[in-house]
């Protein structure tokens, strides 16, 4: 199955913009909306605190009536310390995939939407077609999140709405949420030879983390469980810890940072209300007796919610339409879905690609995917036409 050459060609304008999540957006951004108001479509830019990002939110047809959104990211993983066989930011097509930094995640997605554009502004839409282009997805769903308070006040939103992400341009209807979060254990420093004057505070951080272990270990063991997941129950992972200074000193400071995977149906503030309780009952209590200005401190690095779209919603049954599926999926890695779906917009994750290629040295996304995402938006306009 061949893709149409102008979505190869404006996926590789894409790609040529490093939107590594570190950097500004705005120049892709431009191109975008260039692009779109070349089309006559009508665009709204909704920048961060800064100025030096942003959203853009688009409408094809009437917007007196709500429609279909079709949304996606721009921001891109770093390509720092891979090893890449091409350039990561100039497409190169090679054995009917498309390589590049973002080819998968997900602007092989993003070419197929602006190559149907030119389509759906010649066609009379009698239900409308809405674009959200966001940023900062990668680094905890933090952008779409300043789109979102502008569009749940709009006169008129979004009925439904699909996400390009890497399903194999399956229908996903769930995923799970996401908590992560930074401790800061603070204890007191003296010779290890005095080790009992002292409060380790690596010691303590070790204790914490054993906790964090088995309310893992208990969840796979007892569930809630979900097994149309590949891993059916939440996960508590450590994934950093750093502390201490030299062997012969005990520690003062030592940091840890952990996340829960949580299924929808969990409460991931219950979650981390049940570690902090451990926390502040059993641990903060002994560090205090010997140091009363020892503890533990708490951030939030990111979260967001999980994604649960009943299997008969209007945009489930639209969406698998569309791919001519009867069946849907749910996805291990999280999206902007949750939060679409928070602001009352019904969402689902459908888009080119396997998440599997995501993230990778020579990240690719087959061209057949991009043919069946292709058809897939071509029969969206079908759908939507008067």
């Amino acid at each position: 199955m061949a893709a149409l050459p102008q979505s190869i060609d404006l996926t590789r304008k894409l790609i040529a913009f490093d939107t590594t999540s570190r950097n500004s957006n705005l120049e892709l951004i431009d191109f975008v909306r260039d692009y779109l108001d070349a089309h006559d479509v009508a665009t709204t830019l909704i920048p961060d605190e800064t100025g030096k990002k942003a959203n853009l939110y688009g409408t094809i047809g009437a917007d007196d009536r709500p429609g279909i959104c079709l949304s996606g990211h721009t921001d891109v993983v770093p390509i720092d310390g891979q090893d890449w066989t091409s350039d990561p930011w100039a497409l190169t097509e090679k054995g009917g995939k498309l390589y590049g930094r973002g080819s998968c995640d997900m602007k092989g997605f993003l070419g197929c939407v602006l190559s149907a554009v030119p389509q759906f502004s010649k066609t009379k839409l009698a239900t409308p077609l809405h674009l959200l282009f966001s940023f900062d997805e990668e680094v905890g769903c933090l952008g779409v999140r300043r789109a979102l308070s502008v569009i749940k006040n709009l006169p008129v939103k979004p009925k439904g709405c699909i996400i390009g992400e890497p399903t194999s341009m399956q229908v996903a209807i769930a995923h799970k949420g996401k908590k992560s979060m930074r401790a800061h254990v603070h204890g007191k420093e003296c010779h290890s030879s005095l080790a009992p004057k002292g409060v380790n505070a690596v010691e303590y951080a070790a204790e914490a983390i054993s906790f964090l272990r088995s309310m893992g270990k208990r969840f796979a063991a007892e569930g809630p469980f979900d097994h149309d997941y590949d891993v059916p129950h939440t996960t508590v992972h450590t994934g950093t810890i750093q502390g201490g200074t030299a062997l012969n000193i005990v520690p003062k400071d030592c940091t840890f940072a952990f996340e829960f995977r949580h299924l929808p149906v969990q409460d991931p503030e219950a979650l981390y209300a049940e570690f902090k309780r451990y926390v502040e009952t059993e641990l903060t209590p002994q560090m205090k007796k010997v140091a009363p200005e020892t503890g533990f401190g708490f951030e939030q690095i990111s979260a967001f919610p999980g994604l649960d779209t009943p299997e008969d919603s209007e945009i489930t049954t639209l969406a698998k339409n569309l791919t001519q599926a009867n069946g849907t999926t749910k996805i291990a890695f999280g999206t902007e879905g949750g939060l679409i779906q928070e602001i009352d917009i019904p969402t689902v994750v459908c888009g080119p690609g396997s998440i599997e290629q995501a993230h990778k040295p020579d990240e690719y996304v087959d061209i057949a995917q991009i043919a069946q995402c292709e058809a897939f938006i071509d029969r969206l306009r079908g759908k939507l036409a008067a």
